[in-house]
């Protein structure tokens, strides 16, 4: 996940949780698909918000599910392919990501993806209540150093507001190979009321869940020796 550079007249409060929107020069095709289709599958949430987090799918969704800071896209793609009857948000700010996932859509006709290019707090707060029946969180910024842990999405008022879009039994899941962020991440979801930590043993935290799709980076920690952590937490 990707967070926006700090401003440092903003309060902390009104921080967003992303930084770079654009790293190495886009192909001329994916600059394509950025200027001609992503505005075709982008949320607009300056409009009116939605009644049901279903109906804003060409084809009205079984559930809805939200990926933030999707990164290269390997996961979302995979996911919306498995599950064609369920309706998939990507939030990603970062272009060059948004251009990858693009090309996933166009290469294999995926038609249950709608993306937002901006920050996931802002995405949540449109969002109807009791919405969506999944928040994936995958390898996310951990901002290692002290001073910026003010930045990591995992905080007491994203948790607030990741609850109040979850239905009862929708489900929190997070990725990380940065123990020090996943300690972070257990430590507020067990001081928040709303959750419930699903391992039972070390193997449901040590093994990725069922279906998992890797992702780039995923694999990239792997090689260099980092063990990585799948956390899942169930709304009440």
């Amino acid at each position: 996940m990707s967070e926006r550079k700090s401003d440092p007249d903003r309060d902390d409060s009104e921080r967003a949780f992303f930084g770079r929107r654009k790293g190495h020069k886009l192909r001329q095709h994916q600059a394509e698909l950025i200027d001609h289709l992503l505005p075709h599958l982008s949320l607009d949430i300056e409009g009116e918000k939605p009644a049901n987090a279903n109906d804003i799918f060409d084809h009205a969704a079984d559930d809805v599910r939200l990926e933030i800071g999707f990164g290269g896209g390997e996961h979302l793609a995979a996911e919306a392919q498995n599950f064609a009857t369920t309706g998939f948000i990507g939030c990603e700010p970062y272009v060059n990501g948004m251009a990858k996932i693009l090309a996933q859509i166009e290469a294999a006709n995926i038609g249950n993806i709608r993306l937002f290019a901006g920050d996931a707090t802002e995405l949540l707060a449109w969002l109807p209540p009791a919405s969506l029946s999944r928040i994936d969180l995958i390898h996310p910024d951990p901002w290692p150093k002290r001073r910026h842990w003010k930045r990591r999405f995992v905080q007491d008022r994203t948790i607030a507001a990741m609850a109040r879009v979850l239905r009862a039994g929708g489900e929190f899941r997070f990725v990380c190979d940065i123990d020090d962020y996943c300690a972070w991440t257990l430590m507020h979801l067990a001081r928040s009321t709303d959750f419930q930590w699903l391992a039972e043993c070390a193997d449901d935290f040590r093994r990725p869940w069922d279906g998992y799709t890797m992702t780039r980076y995923g694999r990239k920690a792997t090689r260099e020796g980092r063990k990585t952590t799948y956390l899942r937490f169930r709304r009440r």
